[in-house]
């Protein structure tokens, strides 16, 4: 499960926030987004919710959860993104969709952060084209946190940029070790660049690169160096960075061989009767196992270097699932994530910042 920072754990909890939930993203929506908010709820009780999506779906559900319903408003669209739609007919046509305007309420400042289980490629495009990135951030990046041997390991980006330049690579350190620290409470966040080996000389040129700028720079962690993709687990170091290509090719890869783990175990406990008794003696274990790795408490991926909070669900999210995103945005807002990026980035890049605030006009239809 993430261990969210608890150094002000008291105060984390009760800080208020509004929550732009698009009520009609994903596999099981409205449901899964209503009762995860539920959820969510009852752990971080001064929160509030505006649910933007049918109305004539969203309520029944809604009128369930009495104590929800008090603290939540509905916004009414019956335009939905779906999951098939590419993103730019999704920023040309998607405006009065509910994701769009769950976008629009955290720019407006109605809402502090936004959480959607839909379609990944429209929730960066429009999340990026409305929100615009931060002050000396070239590009967002996606990041989530993975299970290892000793934690949670940070790893970005995870599929929002294909191609990155040395650059990008030094800002999605910062940005990722910035996270740890703030997110995780880890002081001194050790960071890694995804490599096909640990020699200096190995890679891209991206990557060493990036990797010579980082030794030169005073950090807000401390660089490890290259690391492989085994390493991830391993917890070898608390923050590795990547290009979105990469990423999401190992994300995928360790779902699958988790995957493949869970397939191999019950088969393993249903070929035998010995099998079978030996699984009932171990099974407080195996509960304590299934646990720790169990997707739903890594769920919510966080796209890093906008001007506003935005976190994606997994679409096949369950309503425990959902909650738990709800509560890494609720993190990111109540410990003032983007003011951190900011003061980092400025003390980084100084007065050679620009801020194109304008961003591009608007794409016809």
């Amino acid at each position: 499960m993430i261990k969210i920072n608890d150094e002000t754990a008291g105060d984390f909890y009760k800080v208020p926030c509004v929550m732009a939930l698009d009520a009609m993203g994903g596999d099981n929506a409205p449901d899964i987004v209503i009762d995860g908010a539920a959820i969510a709820h009852k752990k971080y009780p001064n929160l509030k919710f505006i649910f933007f999506g049918n109305e004539d779906l969203i309520s029944p559900v809604l009128d369930k959860h009495s104590s929800l319903k008090a603290v939540s408003s509905i916004r009414h669209t019956s335009d939905v993104i779906t999951s098939d739609m590419k993103p730019s007919l999704a920023l040309r046509q998607g405006r009065n969709s509910s994701m769009r305007l769950a976008i629009n309420a955290v720019s407006a400042g109605e809402a502090d952060c936004i959480v959607s289980a839909g379609n990944t490629g429209a929730l960066m495009v429009l999340a990026k084209f409305v929100l615009k990135t931060l002050p000396g951030i070239d590009r967002p990046a996606i990041a989530t946190m993975i299970p290892s041997q000793k934690g949670s390991t940070v790893v970005l980006d995870l599929g929002a940029n294909i191609e990155c330049d040395s650059e990008n690579l030094v800002q999605f350190s910062l940005m990722g070790a910035i996270f740890c620290k703030t997110i995780l409470g880890k002081e001194m966040p050790t960071i890694g660049l995804l490599n096909i080996g640990t020699e200096e000389l190995k890679g891209h040129e991206e990557v060493r690169i990036a990797a010579s700028i980082l030794k030169e720079r005073p950090i807000p962690g401390r660089l490890y160096g290259f690391i492989e993709g085994n390493d991830i687990t391993s917890g070898t170091v608390d923050v590795v960075v990547t290009d979105g290509f990469s990423g999401n090719i190992a994300l995928k890869s360790i779902e699958g061989a988790a995957g493949l783990y869970s397939y191999f175990i019950k088969r393993t406990i249903a070929s035998s009767l010995l099998a079978k008794i030996g699984f009932f003696l171990a099974s407080f274990a195996l509960a304590d196992l299934k646990k720790k790795v169990d997707p739903r408490h890594y769920n919510g991926a966080m796209f890093l270097g906008l001007r506003g909070v935005c976190v994606k669900s997994h679409g096949g999210a369950d309503a425990a699932g959902f909650a738990n995103a709800i509560g890494v945005a609720h993190s990111l807002v109540a410990h003032a994530y983007n003011a951190r990026i900011a003061k980092e980035i400025a003390f980084q890049y100084g007065s050679d910042i620009e801020d194109d605030e304008a961003g591009e006009e608007e794409p016809n239809d």
